[in-house]
């Protein structure tokens, strides 16, 4: 019987880690974790609630309130992020958390509250997980470990697709770059859990890759891990 492994996927913004963990995780019948979304939903909620994220004692008296879940969608073969039972998905993936999430992401209470429900998800193995510190913080012993990279304005293009494709006219690419740049340097230089790549991780670099040559090479590394 083949064994059961956990993936850890992590590298910048916009490059495509949630579209392969979610084809590995559906591949391979793993569970699928967006710690992202996770992060987000954390600001959304802090947002919604109007409480500053500069007040640590007012966020970590808020953190307990928070029930953060997916719902597997068939039909889209999309995982919808769940706050407190509501379906989120839309709103966190707008500007407005996108600007605040990498500031939130620093908050040393917002990482140990999401890390701990993270280990615990992939305590029994067959996760497939995807953020910016799994395999170096969170699943340090993760079997298979991949960074993603691509060009700053392949990334930025990417995101701002996305988001025409929600609706989203308003938007410009300079927008879109400068956050993802601004994101990057505050994900890279922060004191807690910084994005790196684990000292063992593979990394692929999809600036000129098709999704499907980007998913076949990280299933052929997961398919020898697993044997």
């Amino acid at each position: 019987m083949s064994r059961k492994i956990n993936i850890a996927i992590d590298g910048y913004s916009s490059c495509g880690k949630g579209t392969l963990a979610k084809a590995l995780a559906k591949a391979l019948h793993y569970t699928f974790i967006d710690t992202g979304a996770m992060y987000r939903a954390v600001t959304y909620s802090l947002l919604e609630n109007f409480i500053d994220i500069n007040n640590t004692e007012a966020v970590i008296k808020h953190l307990p309130s928070l029930q953060i879940s997916f719902n597997y969608q068939p039909d889209k073969n999309f995982y919808h992020t769940v706050l407190n039972g509501v379906d989120i998905e839309s709103e966190i993936r707008g500007m407005e958390v996108s600007n605040l999430v990498s500031p939130v992401s620093k908050i040393d209470a917002v990482r140990t509250f999401l890390v701990d429900q993270q280990r615990q998800i992939g305590a029994n193995k067959a996760v497939v997980m995807d953020g910016r510190d799994i395999g170096t913080v969170v699943f340090p012993d993760a079997e298979l470990k991949l960074f993603m990279t691509a060009k700053p304005e392949i990334r930025a293009q990417r995101r701002l697709d996305e988001l025409r494709y929600k609706g989203d006219t308003l938007t410009t690419f300079e927008e879109v770059l400068n956050n993802l740049n601004e994101r990057d340097r505050i994900d890279s230089g922060r004191e807690n859990s910084p994005l790196k790549p684990a000292t063992d991780a593979i990394l692929i670099d999809n600036s000129f890759m098709t999704r499907d040559e980007q998913f076949h090479q990280a299933l052929e590394l997961a398919l020898n891990k697993i044997g």
